[in-house]
């Protein structure tokens, strides 16, 4: 049975962290929506392409070209054996696309990660991130793990936009959250703990959610 994950949880409460440890820790493929997204960019595909000129025009990258995007990365061959997805899907309209996408292959098992609004302006105020990939970087580290580059704080992690960030994506979390809460493969996980406690619920959570498929995860 492939291991088929989405991570669910507002801007800063440590998904894509959580992601790719739990992705590690299982030998999973992670796909994040936004580097997938730079890939496709890169590459110049012809979706690619329209995500590009989206995005130079100062817009969001809408629905369609979004789907259309990770309906190509989950075709490939290293995504059927399973994979955690991080950052998508982001609204409902996107994760009835992703059930689509999903038809003849193994149930996902959606994990949301809620966390306090005054925890997530704390930890946004202090985050620092890699200037050149992205990386968000370890509390008290002095460069990037990942490719060794500057860190630096990002534009957008003071107060008053971290809260606008936060109210766009509660008026968009919780018609999904409510999209997948019945299901039975659905958990909820406190995401306001410590990295490792989060991680071990994280991996008892998607343990629980294979047995109630009658297989293991």
């Amino acid at each position: 049975m492939a291991l088929n994950v989405i991570m669910m949880g507002p801007p800063g409460a440590g998904k894509g962290t959580q992601a790719g440890r739990f992705a590690r820790d299982r030998a999973l493929l992670k796909i994040s929506t936004g580097d997938i997204l730079r890939e496709a960019v890169a590459a110049g595909t012809e979706l690619g392409l329209q995500a590009k000129a989206i995005m130079d025009r100062g817009e969001l990258v809408g629905d369609d070209v979004m789907i259309g995007i990770v309906r190509e990365r989950l075709d490939r061959d290293d995504a059927r054996a399973g994979f955690v997805l991080d950052g998508f899907p982001r609204t409902v309209a996107q994760a009835k696309a992703l059930d689509g996408i999903m038809a003849g292959r193994d149930p996902l098992i959606v994990v949301d990660i809620p966390v306090p609004v005054a925890e997530i302006v704390r930890r946004l105020a202090s985050r620092m991130v890699c200037e050149n990939c992205g990386t968000n970087a370890v509390p008290g580290a002095t460069a990037c793990a990942k490719c060794g580059g500057r860190l630096v704080q990002r534009t957008d992690d003071n107060e008053a936009v971290v809260r606008e960030r936060l109210a766009v994506y509660e008026r968009q979390s919780h018609p999904l959250v409510d999209f997948y809460r019945t299901r039975p493969t659905f958990r909820s996980i406190d995401g306001a703990q410590t990295p490792d406690h989060v991680a071990a619920d994280l991996a008892a959570a998607i343990e629980a959610a294979g047995a109630a498929l009658g297989g293991r995860a």
